[in-house]
């Protein structure tokens, strides 16, 4: 299995962190390839340019060089593991602006000829959502999960539908003891090590 770990927080040293290098250090001990990005250590740029807009619909979609080194990771994956917190209903703009800007046409879809979406990730066979809210369940379910739905339905239907899905969740971490926080590491490294 050859993974890629998307990881979306500004602090080094966030309980985000350690979630993202405890499930790569498990998927390595699982014995399986790793590549993460670390969109903030990076520097990567959210924002879609007006240029890469204008090409978003011609043969050559992918402007940035760094941004063509993350499909190239994309494309050899065949697991995608997403790590951030939730913010005001959903991801980080800096993960939403990674995926608008790699899950492109080309990348993560095709047309036919009928002009007719067809999925271009169909080679991800597993997506795993990590993530932390500062709300309990019952108020993250009743608000929406909003990043949860943009990984689990419309970066799924990118992949058929094949990929399975695993979503971890630590809510209410704000008033979580540490403890709980361990016991939550000590989840994502036990499915990380199970991801088959």
């Amino acid at each position: 299995m050859r993974a890629l770990v998307v990881v979306a927080h500004p602090v080094d040293d966030s309980f985000t962190h350690a979630a993202a290098s405890t499930a790569a250090d498990a998927l390595r001990r699982a014995g399986h390839h790793v590549d993460v990005i670390d969109l903030y250590a990076i520097g990567f740029r959210a924002a879609m340019s007006t240029e890469e807009r204008d090409a978003y619909e011609t043969d050559a979609p992918v402007l940035d060089p760094q941004v063509a080194e993350h499909v190239e990771l994309l494309r050899q994956a065949d697991t995608l593991v997403f790590v951030y917190p939730t913010w005001w209903s959903s991801m980080p703009a800096i993960l939403k602006g990674w995926l608008e800007r790699t899950m492109v046409p080309g990348v993560a879809f095709t047309f036919d000829g009928t002009n007719r979406v067809r999925p271009g990730l169909t080679h991800i066979r597993r997506i795993v959502g990590i993530s932390t809210y500062g709300s309990k369940r019952l108020y993250v379910r009743a608000i929406n999960d909003n990043g949860r739905r943009t990984i689990s339905r419309a970066l799924r239907l990118s992949t058929g539908v094949r990929a399975r899905l695993d979503w971890l969740a630590l809510y209410g971490i704000d008033s979580c003891s540490s403890e709980e926080r361990e016991r939550f590491l000590d989840r994502v490294s036990t499915r990380m090590v199970a991801l088959r």
